[in-house]
């Protein structure tokens, strides 16, 4: 797929994921628009090594809250195609406390996106899905095979996060199976890596785990539950991969699970991050605190099947990279994460 001169919409594009995807369609060639509300994307999440932003900020980044269907509107005008990256997500603890006003933000962001897309008459959407959305007892069972994209149904998932997602990925289906849309679903494992939310409130397991060990010990190295939940973590350069090859393969293909078979604990992840830290750290647990599902890895046959597509950075090589950008990034911002 030519990306030279193609006018692409990232919604969400100034956080974690949207803000890698930026950089790799931009050396392709592709005009970039971002539209994002900085719910937890950053403008400093799109400056290059020199400090310069990647795109034209007064012209191409909309700060929209993309709830409004105006908003949505504006966003896909003239655009040829949309990543929508575009959610309210945070840590479980959030998740967990606030479930009413997830759910709501997330379907009413994904509804008016599919919408404006299909009025704007655009060439192509990719919609992106969570792991989480798979039912409750499957992830609860330690023992449950690799995950398959069958395994979402009969739907019950944990939490009002995954409910939306999959409510998501049903509506973009529609629109797809209906004509009105040809767009890719992709449903994502855990993604860590540079330009992950590094705060208190909204930040996940990972970068959450690595802000503990720079700040150790003025913050508390805390792992909640018993850290021997689990999941199959993946770096942001092989979701990016994905959602690239996603719009050339796998249009209206149905969801695609993008993922990988390990199934990592909370607990080595921590392991893995205070060897990193040189750190004499000791690791505490608070079991009053909830710890999300207790395991899930993916069986991406179908990904590989249709995309072409393997995961290429190990769990090694992506905490230390993530770890020496976290601490980087505390430095040179250190009231950000607060």
């Amino acid at each position: 797929m030519n990306w030279s001169g193609r006018n692409v919409l990232i919604t969400g594009g100034a956080g974690h994921i949207g803000s890698h995807l930026t950089a790799s369609l931009l050396e392709k060639g592709a005009n970039v628009r971002i539209a994002d509300n900085l719910w937890r994307g950053k403008k400093e999440y799109l400056l290059d090594k020199t400090g310069k932003s990647i795109i034209n900020l007064e012209k191409d980044f909309l700060e929209l809250d993309l709830r409004e269907m105006k908003n949505c509107e504006q966003a896909v005008k003239g655009m040829d195609t949309i990543f929508h990256l575009a959610d309210v997500v945070a840590g479980i603890d959030f998740v967990f406390g606030n479930e009413a006003f997830v759910y709501r933000s997330n379907v009413l962001i994904n509804s008016n996106m599919f919408e404006a897309a299909r009025n704007e008459k655009l060439e192509k959407l990719a919609y992106v899905g969570a792991a989480c959305a798979y039912p409750l007892e499957k992830q609860n069972d330690p023992n449950h095979p690799l995950f398959k994209e069958e395994d979402m149904y009969p739907a019950h998932p944990e939490s009002s996060y995954g409910w939306g997602k999959l409510m998501g990925e049903y509506e973009c289906e529609l629109y797809s199976k209906s004509g009105l849309l040809d767009a890719a679903i992709l449903r994502l494992h855990n993604v860590y890596g540079p330009n992950s939310d590094l705060s208190r409130e909204k930040s996940q397991v990972i970068p959450a785990t690595i802000r503990k060990a720079i700040l150790h010990p003025e913050e508390d190295f805390l792992i909640w539950g018993n850290g021997e939940q689990s999941r199959a973590f993946m770096y942001v350069t092989d979701i990016v991969d994905a959602l690239i090859l996603s719009m050339e393969k796998g249009i209206n293909k149905g969801p695609i699970q993008i993922g990988n078979s390990t199934k990592t604990t909370i607990n080595e992840i921590a392991d893995a991050v205070i060897e990193i830290s040189g750190k004499n750290i000791e690791k505490k647990y608070d079991l009053t605190k909830p710890t999300g599902d207790l395991g899930r890895a993916a069986d991406c046959s179908f990904a590989e099947e249709v995309l072409g597509w393997k995961p290429k950075v190990g769990l090694q090589e992506g905490l230390r990279i993530t770890y020496e950008w976290a601490e980087q990034f505390l430095k040179s911002y250190p009231n950000i994460c607060k």
